[in-house]
């Protein structure tokens, strides 16, 4: 996770993003303070990224690389708002002790487009990450990669569309992609959690399962109770502030898979 220091909507590169809108950064700060607390509740080891001054989305964690079995494979992102980004983390995960680290050649924004099933890899584009990083992604990791296609710009990243909850299950929103995508995702979950309009319209699928508890959006209150009744303990945060960029307790969360 990286603190919200320099938390900030200065420009727009996602459909959430309103740069005519004030921030609160110290609201900020306390949502993400409270979102970690809650990992650490849980029993979750959290490490800490230190925050670069000009870098204001270097919150949402997720984007800076995906991390399957000690092997890292960086991101390398759209837009050079974000650009300075992929470095700052690479040299964390170097100066971490973890030793196969990539620097990514196809355009991917790390675990906000790239998803683990526990047996395969699932691959989003169509707004940020390229379709051609899927070979990449398949290379570095040694699993079988699926691509899927968002087609609903405010569901920009996988990660806004679809979460993984355990290797059999995850919820998603229908609507964010295409005829393929939805086949692909009902061949490789037997069950599938659809998420309502409403919910999915505050990102409530931007989430972090670790296959008993899953932490969403407290605003996503009909998904909560979709998760209680397939077994799930739902625990919401209040992620309003960081919504105004785009993410969710997801964004803010990159998962380090040893």
């Amino acid at each position: 996770m990286c603190p919200p220091e320099h938390f900030d909507v200065t420009y727009a590169i996602n459909p959430w993003m309103r740069p005519d809108q004030a921030t609160d950064a110290a609201l900020a700060m306390r949502q993400w303070a409270n979102l970690r607390e809650i990992y650490l509740r849980l029993g979750h080891d959290v490490r800490l990224i230190e925050p670069v001054p000009g870098l204001p989305d270097m919150v949402y964690a997720a984007n800076g690389a995906t991390v399957v079995d000690g092997k890292v494979l960086g991101a390398r992102f759209r837009y050079p708002q974000r650009a300075a980004e992929a470095g700052a983390y690479l040299d964390w995960f170097r100066n971490s002790g973890y030793e196969d680290v990539r620097e990514a050649l196809s355009v991917n924004e790390g675990e906000g487009d790239i998803l683990f099933t526990g047996r395969l890899m699932l691959a989003g584009y169509g707004f940020r990450s390229d379709v051609n990083a899927t070979d990449e992604i398949g290379q570095v990791f040694g699993l079988p990669v699926v691509s899927l296609r968002l087609v609903d710009q405010r569901f920009y990243h996988l990660d806004t569309a679809l979460c993984v909850l355990d290797p059999d299950t995850a919820m998603y929103y229908p609507a964010a992609f295409d005829d393929a995508g939805l086949a692909a995702l009902s061949e490789i979950f037997p069950e599938l959690i659809e998420a309502k309009d409403e919910d999915a319209e505050v990102l409530g699928l931007n989430a972090v399962s670790d296959g008993r508890h899953v932490v969403l959006s407290a605003a996503a209150a009909g998904l909560a109770s979709q998760l209680a009744s397939h077994g799930f303990e739902p625990i919401g945060v209040d992620m309003s502030e960081l919504l105004k960029g785009g993410g969710g307790p997801k964004c803010c969360t990159l998962e380090l898979r040893p």
